[in-house]
């Protein structure tokens, strides 16, 4: 007879959320089990979140050097080695990889389970070495997977995704980039600014879901600097003899063009086939996800939670860590709820300057206010002076909701303005705050003060008068 395992918190998969789902209900007093096929760290760690940056970090300091000779610099010719440049990608990779998996071996002997799950039961786990899993409460947190469409399955060597890209033993002479999400256009301009040349397509007409159409304009400006852009337009590509050839059609008009590889970046589905979920006793939406509740990530009144890029909420990680923490205590508390109340909503894109978006865009009686980067002080003293950011305050207070932004440091311009939201900051008090001369913070007064003067609430008095011009 097969053997079974027994424990109070069954977790399904071994990344980001499920490593957090787990440790939570362990912390919370649950006996548990990690149930992964590979344990080879987080998507983060092996084809996400950093290797992306690697690439970013080389393409940013070769565009820095091109520009050198804004500030009087002569360079000698300048030459990227390709090999070079994917070779330490992948070493630096191979080390955050490394790390996320030694914290494997730290887990209590017993713990983590080498095998493929998918239900028998609401409460019961069948895995593919034959055992067997019944648990009090089950989390799913197997991640996401990246979307190919067999016409682009179809072009086989010649298409990459994320989980493919980092492996490139050199850059590619040309690359079609088709999708315009974070990660279409963090690639598609890190490999234009290292030389590649490169052409991004979309079916939509907006890049990066911007909310803002003065921030989605300034995008556009900065991204269509550095390669051909094509928004609106369907694909159909295909092999050829040395590649790849693209035809496009929309609106806007058609054309096709061949190149050496094409990103296939549209998107990453959440990863449950195999789970036989129709065993779970859990409602599904309709594309196949579980129905859950946020604020416990619980489906319905079932023992089953969810966390992570396969909830299909929110795929970034601090979400999926933060997803996995509340799944694994709410498992432990079984079935007491308990209810967490979520940060605002906040996302950034690494392009160069950063893309960021913060909390609620529109609500009755909302308010904005706009900073223009391409006149800034500090901006233009760096020559990065690029970019606009657009506030959004409730009236009757000016209480600040959300942001958009593309401008310069915009990554610590929209923590700063995260943590703001979240407290629930108003224009009049943010003002209030010490702002350093000259730096890029300098920027928000403008947006600010426009959100001061639309409300009741007066503009604070020291700040009426002395900032500098350009501030």
């Amino acid at each position: 007879m097969a053997e079974t395992l027994r424990c109070d918190v069954a977790v399904i998969g071994a990344g980001t959320a499920g490593i957090a789902a787990e440790r939570s209900a362990r912390k919370n007093g649950a006996s548990t089990l990690l149930i992964d096929p590979a344990f080879r760290g987080t998507l983060c760690a092996n084809t996400g979140c950093m290797p992306s940056k690697l690439l970013i970090a080389a393409a940013r300091e070769a565009r820095r050097i091109e520009q050198a000779d804004l500030f009087g610099i002569e360079v000698g010719e300048v030459r990227i080695d390709g090999p070079a440049v994917m070779r330490r990608v992948r070493s630096e990779r191979d080390c955050f990889a490394r790390l996320t998996r030694e914290s494997f071996d730290k887990l209590p002997d017993g713990i983590a389970v080498h095998a493929r799950a998918r239900f028998e039961g609401p409460n019961r786990l069948c895995l593919d070495d034959g055992r067997a899993v019944e648990a009090k409460a089950i989390v799913i947190a197997t991640g996401s997977t990246a979307a190919l469409p067999p016409p682009f399955a179809a072009l086989g060597d010649k298409v990459l995704t994320n989980e493919s890209v980092f492996e490139l033993p050199d850059l590619p002479g040309s690359l079609a980039v088709v999708g315009s999400g974070a990660i279409g256009l963090e690639l598609a301009q890190a490999f234009a600014h290292l030389g590649v040349r490169v052409t991004l397509f979309d079916r939509d007409e907006t890049m990066g879901k911007v909310r803002c159409p003065a921030v989605h304009d300034a995008l556009s400006t900065i991204i269509r600097r550095d390669l051909d852009v094509h928004l609106g337009v369907d694909v159909k590509p295909e092999v050829t003899d040395n590649g790849v050839r693209v035809r496009w059609s929309g609106e806007a008009g058609s054309g096709e063009d061949a190149f050496d590889l094409l990103l296939a970046a549209m998107g990453r589905p959440p990863q449950l086939d195999g789970l036989d979920l129709g065993k779970a006793g859990i409602e599904l939406d309709d594309k196949g996800v579980p129905v859950h509740d946020r604020q416990t990530m619980r489906c319905g009144d079932s023992a089953v939670f969810m966390a992570g890029d396969a909830a299909s909420d929110i795929p970034l990680l601090h979400e999926a860590s933060h997803d996995g923490a509340i799944a694994g205590r709410n498992a432990a508390a079984f079935p007491a709820p308990i209810t967490t109340a979520r940060h605002v909503p906040f996302s950034i894109i690494f392009t160069d300057p950063p893309l960021a978006s913060i909390g609620k865009a529109e609500a009755d009686g909302a308010v904005t206010g706009k900073a223009d980067y391409s006149d800034q002080g500090r901006a233009r003293v760096d020559g990065r002076n690029e970019g606009v950011l657009t506030l959004y305050a409730q009236a009757p207070h000016g209480t600040l909701i959300g942001a958009d932004l593309v401008a310069p440091a915009g990554e610590h311009l929209a923590h700063l303005l995260a943590w703001a939201i979240e407290r629930g900051t108003t224009a009049s008090e943010l003002l209030e705050m010490p702002f350093y001369h000259p730096t890029i913070e300098e920027g928000l007064k403008s947006a600010l003060r426009t959100i001061c003067a639309a409300t009741p609430i007066p503009l604070p008095q020291d700040q009426d008068t002395g900032t500098p011009p350009g501030a």
